[in-house]
């Protein structure tokens, strides 16, 4: 089975406080899913296209495992907390062999 990779960019973020009541949501139904955080925070270098901005990447068992962690009604209500408060780029990708 392959592993799955979230990366989430956040391109601008407007209301912290809806971004902390995010996470709080998000961080154990993540985990409940089989989520491992692998990073999370500011860049620490931007090149070439890059930006400077928070980063989180997040290992899976599946890509179905990610997916299903995206659609389930834990992570539902933790995008619903965030609502307008970032704009993020989210991707699930798959692992290399």
């Amino acid at each position: 089975m392959t592993t799955a990779y979230w990366i989430a960019a956040y391109h601008e973020v407007r209301d912290d406080e809806k971004l902390a009541a995010y996470a709080a949501l998000a961080g154990p139904a993540i985990v409940e899913a089989g989520g491992r955080f692998l990073a999370r925070g500011m860049a620490a270098r931007a090149y070439e296209a890059g930006r400077q901005e928070r980063t989180v990447i997040i290992e899976f068992p599946s890509l179905e495992a990610a997916e299903a962690c995206h659609d389930s009604p834990a992570y539902q209500a933790a995008l619903e907390a965030l609502g307008d408060a970032a704009t993020r780029d989210l991707r699930i990708v798959a692992g290399a062999d």
